[in-house]
């Protein structure tokens, strides 16, 4: 049986510590929690990684963060050759924060290329230092100089992200919300996560369950550091922070 693991980042995408019970182990010796700050891979976002802290002061470090049976059951992947905790234990989560804001300010440059270039999605990855979105765009005629100043007129506006939800009813009225492709967000919860950029969603509204910086201003400097050919209409975009090379 899937577990529900209360997934604290949707709401607070800045949380570095919580206290939370660990209610399973599962049979690899993943770890599941009944509350978590850990983000699961998913939506080309990768997972968490960090420590949970037991009470007697000892570290159990966390390798990675992934989905179980379900996008609820969040498991904790600890490294090699940890102790394990025990059902019912309480321990401190921390996650490495550091990794996790530039994932948060990447996930959000991703954000601002899409509405830079206003093409279906046929994929996308999120890292730390270079991500990439892919485009069925037919015309190739978007060169990395435009694209860029582009996105760092949207960085310079400083625009607030925030989330909110509407129902499945509301996101069948606008398909134009779901800008991917292929991938279509999970109905049947009644609540669809949209990640809204600008006043009123003005700049851009998206289904999305990343975690992202609360203001465009925060995602820093950003460039395109190039556009690739991937298939006869597919072009891959990649985002790197800092100023675009001078060659």
């Amino acid at each position: 049986m899937a577990h529900r693991t209360e997934a604290l980042f949707r709401d607070d995408a800045y949380l570095k510590t919580a206290d939370a019970t660990v209610v399973a182990i599962n049979e690899r010796g993943g770890i599941i929690l009944d509350r978590t700050i850990f983000y699961a891979t998913s939506g080309g976002q990768p997972g968490d990684t960090g420590h949970l802290e037991r009470t007697d002061g000892s570290r159990i470090a966390i390798a990675a963060t992934i989905t179980g049976e379900t996008k609820d059951e969040i498991i904790h992947v600890p490294a090699p050759e940890q102790a394990m905790p025990v059902v019912g234990e309480t321990v401190k989560l921390i996650i490495d924060w550091e990794r996790r804001h530039l994932l948060m300010r990447m996930h959000a440059a991703c954000h601002l290329l899409t509405v830079v270039c206003p093409f279906p999605i046929t994929g996308a990855s999120v890292s730390e230092d270079d991500s990439r979105v892919d485009f069925d765009i037919p015309d190739a005629s978007f060169t990395r100089e435009e694209v860029t100043a582009g996105m760092m007129d949207l960085v310079r506006a400083d625009h607030p992200i925030f989330t909110r939800l509407i129902s499945d009813e509301e996101l069948a009225a606008n398909p134009g919300l779901v800008k991917s492709k292929n991938v279509r967000p999970p109905v049947g919860t009644g609540k669809i996560r949209l990640v809204c950029i600008g006043e009123n969603g003005a700049v851009d509204s998206q289904p999305c369950g990343g975690t992202h910086v609360k203001s465009t201003g925060e995602i820093g400097e950003i460039h395109i550091g190039k556009i690739e050919k991937k298939g006869r209409e597919n072009r891959r975009f990649r985002i790197r922070f800092g100023p675009m090379p001078a060659n």
